[in-house]
């Protein structure tokens, strides 16, 4: 692991889903899970997170439009938290959701709703 890209990463990834829960995740590591975390701080957010070719708006709305495609909803919620960090608006977030709705299904369409507004509401961001 590299450290300066590993620091990186963890300060993007602060900056973007918070420091509860960055470290709830990190407190809550095992020896087990703990190369997990290295990778996901160092590779998602230090690698790709920190490159230049997109600001961190624009990554988070591809990241919104693919975990919701995929229907994951534990992490759709940490990114809908992180997309508001990140510059985007509720309604701007809705945009994205209907989006997937017509191109991914709308099964993932309404679970993504109903985690998104939970988080907005959570955030009294509507």
């Amino acid at each position: 692991m590299d450290k300066a890209t590993y620091d990186k990463g963890m300060e993007i990834r602060r900056a973007t889903l918070g420091d509860a829960y960055v470290d709830k995740a990190i407190d809550g590591m095992s020896d087990f899970t703990r190369e997990l975390q290295e990778l996901v701080t160092t590779y998602c957010w230090g690698e790709v997170w920190g490159r230049e070719g997109l600001d961190r708006k624009t990554r988070s709305t591809i990241n919104i439009a693919m975990i919701a495609s995929l229907n994951r909803q534990h992490e759709l919620a940490a990114h809908v938290r992180g997309a508001i960090n990140n510059g985007l608006t509720p309604d701007e977030i809705k945009e994205i959701l209907l989006q997937v709705g017509i191109y991914c299904g709308v099964p993932a369409m309404v679970d993504s709703f109903r985690t998104a507004r939970a988080v907005l509401e959570e955030m009294e961001a509507i």
